[in-house]
Parts: C-alpha cells; structure tokens; sequence
C-alpha cells in the first residue's frame, strides 16, 4: 500500500525502515526559464529525495493564470505580475528572480553566413510588416559586407500564439524603442501581432523558424542554440552591436542594478552600457508568501540552493547568473516565506 504523507519512515513487519513519503510541490508557467528549471529539479532530487517538484512548460501567462486559480503551488513568469493581477490574488505574491535570459532573434537564411546585424528600427519595422523582404536597403545598409547575400526572399515572422513572458520582455524593448510599436501594438503578454505566423511556447517558434525558409523570430537564447539556428547582433543604446551572450546580459543586468525595486519587479530592456545586450531580463518563481506547513521549509531549502549551487548550472545553458550582490537581497526574500497549517481557498 501507498505510503500518505502522514506515514513518514514508519516501521514494516519485517523490521525495515519504510521509505520517507516523497512531498510533492506542483509548479507551472514560463518555457523560457524551462532548460533551466528542468536541470534544477532533477539535481535537486539528488540532493532531497524526498522533494519532487512538478513543473509544466505552459508560458508566463498560463502560469500566472494557474496561480490566480490557485490550483498550482507556485507559478514563473518573465514578465512580473502587474498591479491588477496582483490585487486579483488576494494573497501576498513574492517575485523570486531566479537567472537572467536574453531574447534572441533567429532567423533561417540557407545559404547566409555571417552574424546578421539589425537596428531597434529595423527589428521593429521587420515585426509591423513595414520590411517584407531579406534584401531590404535598410538590411543591406546595416550589413553592407553581407549585402549580396542577403537574398530576395520574404520575411516569414514568427511569434508566440500563448500568453507569453518572452513576449512581454520583446515587446517591452519594441515599445521602449519605436514609437510606431508602442502606439499601434503595444507590450504585453499577449498581443494583436500585425503579421507573422503563431507558435506555441519557444519551442513552437523556434520549430516555425527552423522548417521556414526566411524564418525571423525571437527566442530564450538557449532554444535558438540548440536547434542550432544563428542569432543577430543588436545595436544597444551605445550604439555598439552586441549577440546575446551570458555575459552581455550580466552586462545589462549590472548597468541597471541601481534602479533595481524592493520587491524585485523590474525591466531591464534597452540598459545602458556598451557590452549590454538589449532584450536582456530576469526570470521569476511567483511564489505564495504563506504556503502550506508540509511544503514551505522544504521549498524554501530548494530556493537556498537554487540561489547558490543552482547558479552554477546557469552559464552552461546560455543563462546569466544572478549578481552575488542581488543573491543576498533575494535570499532575505525567500527567508518571508512563511508555513501555515490553513491552506488559502481555492488550493
């Protein structure tokens, strides 16, 4: 029979130790973070067999959506909760930055070599539909040595279909960057694309690019290498063209450091600094300030170490670390999560 979480380590007729209950702790939300999350809880298994964390890949929005329905544990977003999704809770919501990603702009051009440059101009006119063809003269100009390869084909873009965090950070850049963007489409999780096909999740928009010649769209960095599809470079604020890179992105994360919120909810696109790329961002665990008793010391264990330890598994995967001066500041944030015995209605 099936040990209840109540049966701990209890004894067996023959004499032997049973097995500790194993707690479950179920969590749902952002693909960008996910090669990431994915790797966490495995290790994290290792290091407490008696922790398993659930994780469904659903997008910022489904994550955020689960979490006001209050049927998941905790929820991860790239974009933070806005004001009204916070008052909609009726629950203290904590935002734990957990690693810095880039949004990348990949592309499928067979036959092109070379790293592909674009302006905040450029990439805003390619997603109004404004530029329908590789061989632009604004592409050309921006890549003059490339010129005569880039070729007379048209540009097919892709973007996300679900509620999406990498959306949010992209179209945030968008909106910082273009007026036109801003007035005619906006930032968000989810928007009303003026062209461009829809996939589902960065693992949907990196499938389009890949099967789609003249394929253009923006991804967590890792889905782009991985599919081995090549990124742009991006013109950032000190007009230095810069690829998505871990370090570019620390870069972004340090230029911003000092404009950095309480309660951590911030954006750090378009950051000064010439080594910062410019669709840089935090990721976040959205997790409940008071959780249930058999849950919250072992979930705040998991947030120590992933804080830590965990870190170390981010530059592998084309993710930033957090700055150790952040990491104490986001430690003294986990430390308020707090064990209840009543469990909050609705979970």
């Amino acid at each position: 029979m099936a040990l209840t979480l109540s049966q701990v380590a209890t004894l067996g007729m023959n004499g032997n130790v049973a097995a500790a209950a194993v707690q479950t702790i179920n969590g749902a939300g952002a693909t960008f973070p996910y090669p990431l999350y994915s790797k966490w809880f495995s290790e994290y298994r290792k290091v407490d067999p008696s922790l398993e964390i659930n994780y469904q890949s659903i997008g910022s929005g489904g994550g955020v959506r689960q979490l006001l329905e209050k049927t998941i544990d905790f929820g991860a977003s790239d974009a933070p909760m806005t004001a009204e999704q916070m008052a909609k809770t009726q629950l203290p919501i904590l935002h734990i930055p957990t690693v810095l990603g880039a949004v990348a702009i990949t592309y499928h051009l067979p036959g092109f070599k070379g790293d592909l440059r674009l302006s905040s101009e450029v990439l805003a006119e390619l997603f109004l539909g404004k530029i329908t063809k590789w061989n632009d003269p604004k592409l050309k100009a921006l890549n003059p040595s490339l010129a005569a390869s880039l070729p007379d084909t048209f540009v097919m873009v892709a973007h996300r279909s679900d509620g999406s965090g990498t959306s949010a950070i992209f179209t945030d850049y968008l909106s910082k960057v273009s007026p036109e963007w801003k007035s005619k489409v906006g930032a968000g999780t989810a928007l009303k694309w003026p062209v461009g096909l829809g996939g589902k999740g960065n693992e949907g928009v990196t499938g389009l690019i890949k099967q789609t010649p003249g394929g253009l769209g923006y991804v967590e960095l890792v889905y782009a290498e991985t599919n081995h599809l090549p990124v742009a470079r991006l013109k950032n604020r000190s007009g230095v063209f810069v690829a998505p890179s871990p370090h570019s992105v620390s870069a972004a994360a340090a230029a911003e450091a000092a404009n950095m919120p309480k309660d951590f909810r911030v954006s750090i696109t378009d950051a000064q600094g010439k080594d910062s790329y410019p669709i840089s961002a935090f990721t976040y665990l959205l997790v409940y300030q008071r959780m249930k008793a058999t849950q919250a010391p072992q979930f705040r264990k998991f947030l120590d170490w992933a804080l830590t330890d965990g870190q170390k598994l981010a530059q592998p995967l084309s993710y930033a670390p957090l700055p150790a001066e952040l990491v104490k500041k986001v430690k003294e944030e986990v430390a308020k999560i707090q064990a209840v015995q009543a469990v909050p209605a609705g979970k």
